[in-house]
């Protein structure tokens, strides 16, 4: 009895907190079809008679708000910082990971530390090193902030998974001539997809959400905006107008959104997995 009470308690509280976390997304989702008045006076409420797309249409033409541009710029970004990160993070993965000398593992810690870190922390030494080298308010800039800042969780996942790939590969690969950068990309590379997705779809939910490092590291100057930076940008010009603020919000999250729900198995395959070989 008393268990089942508790469980009963449990249901209850994880719903409460599920309806708390969930209710800023469905007031963004339902306010986004609204014209202004509906919004102000019944901002939970979604009746079919005052619903309409002409409000996410008007956004997706809004001349304050190139919104395809945006996308298109947010998503060279993902690819860019993407495979920077894993073309940088592998090796060193496998080569820490492979190692047996104190300084393999002192090198793990480094790169660990920047888990713990604030990234607002980082942002005046970084403006400081990009205008010393000329690339502030540049793409190239902004990619090598934004791989640096991925590095240290995907270091992290990396390691773990391929201690536990066995070392009998690298040694037969060798033994067929194979250098051990060949033997990572080839061999051990295509055996870690699990924990590479995983990477992949964390750092691309942490590049299209951000804004503080796009506003501060792009700038207004540099005539490139994010999607994030693109919307602060836009409703600035209409905060009290809540028909152009939620259709717009709603533009922004709605892919990165889908794409999570998707993706989240992944996420928790490839955790999953190098937990259990780990």
């Amino acid at each position: 009895m008393n268990h089942n009470a508790g469980s009963r308690v449990g249901s209850v509280m994880l719903g409460l907190f599920a309806l708390f976390m969930l209710a800023p997304l469905y007031l963004v989702i339902v306010n986004a079809f609204k014209p202004e008045s509906a919004i102000r006076q019944r901002p939970f409420s979604a009746d079919p008679g005052v619903l309409s797309t002409d409000y996410l249409r008007s956004a997706l033409s809004s001349p304050d708000y190139n919104i395809i541009k945006a996308f298109g710029v947010t998503v060279l970004f993902v690819v860019l910082v993407n495979a920077l990160s894993l073309a940088l993070a592998g090796p060193a993965a496998y080569v820490i990971a492979r190692g047996t000398r104190p300084w393999h593992k002192g090198m793990l810690l480094v790169f660990l530390a920047g888990l713990f870190i604030p990234g607002q922390v980082l942002v005046i030494p970084v403006i400081y090193v990009l205008r010393f080298t000329g690339l502030m308010g540049t793409i190239p800039g902004f990619v090598m902030y934004e791989a640096t800042l991925t590095l240290p969780l995907s270091m992290f996942l990396f390691v773990g998974y391929i201690k536990s790939i066995p070392r009998e590969l690298d040694e037969a690969a060798q033994i067929d001539g194979a250098g051990r950068l060949r033997t990572f990309w080839q061999v051990i590379f295509p055996l870690m997809r699990p924990v590479v997705v995983t990477a992949v779809v964390l750092h691309t939910i942490g590049v299209w959400t951000d804004f503080v490092n796009p506003q501060i590291v792009l700038g207004p100057t540099s005539g490139l905006y994010t999607v994030m930076t693109g919307v602060y940008s836009a409703i600035g010009l209409h905060t009290t107008d809540l028909s152009v603020v939620y259709p717009t919000l709603l533009l922004a999250i709605a892919p990165v959104l889908a794409f999570f729900v998707i993706m989240q198995r992944k996420i928790v395959g490839g955790l999953t997995a190098g937990a259990t070989k780990g």
